[in-house]
């Protein structure tokens, strides 16, 4: 029986990191050749007047210059997220908070290229529907929730590209940002 344990515990373990070797052949293949370069280690701007003053009780607008049509629209100033579906379906832009990561994107329209439902984040925290658009300095990009729903500020010594969110706007996000989903950056 102990044989055939460890000769099971060996296949496993063979199964599991050629899995995560496709994975990762997979995310590569499937990245531009040349992403954007997006601005490492810069602060998140602050809030706009604007937003500042924004009423609770209604709903917030979807930034101006963010580009038409349906895609996720994130705010890096505003540390907001809008999913913006077709307006002649009658879908109305969902639009809510996000704790931003160390690492920023740079302004510009991106493609989702790869999604993941459950992985490690890069700050060692078990996270849940990562959704990934660009990378930088060797950091993916992408929006995610914690997979025990809490959304604290990322570590400043870590360069971490997960954009946080609750666990219920990170359903919103998985079911909404599918592959080749558009993805525009504002500042």
């Amino acid at each position: 029986m102990a044989r055939s344990s460890s000769g099971i515990v060996a296949g496993l373990t063979a199964a599991a990191l050629a899995a995560v070797g496709f994975l990762g052949y997979q995310a590569s293949a499937t990245a531009p050749a040349h992403p954007p370069k997006a601005a490492a280690q810069e602060p998140a701007p602050a809030p706009s007047q604007s937003a500042a003053k924004q009423d609770p009780a209604k709903p917030v607008p979807v930034p101006e210059g963010s580009g038409t049509g349906v895609r996720v629209v994130y705010s890096v100033g505003q540390k907001r997220v809008w999913l913006v579906g077709d307006p002649a379906a009658g879908q109305q832009p969902k639009s809510f908070t996000v704790m931003p990561s160390t690492v920023h994107p740079k302004a510009g329209s991106y493609a989702v290229g790869s999604r993941s439902g459950a992985v490690t984040g890069s700050d060692g925290v078990p996270i849940e529907h990562v959704v990934r658009f660009a990378g930088t300095e060797g950091v993916a990009i992408g929006f995610s929730a914690r997979a025990d729903g809490a959304t604290p500020e990322p570590d400043p010594n870590k360069k971490t590209g997960g954009i946080r969110m609750t666990k219920a706007d990170g359903d919103a996000m998985w079911a909404f940002a599918t592959i080749n989903s558009k993805v525009v950056v504002v500042p």
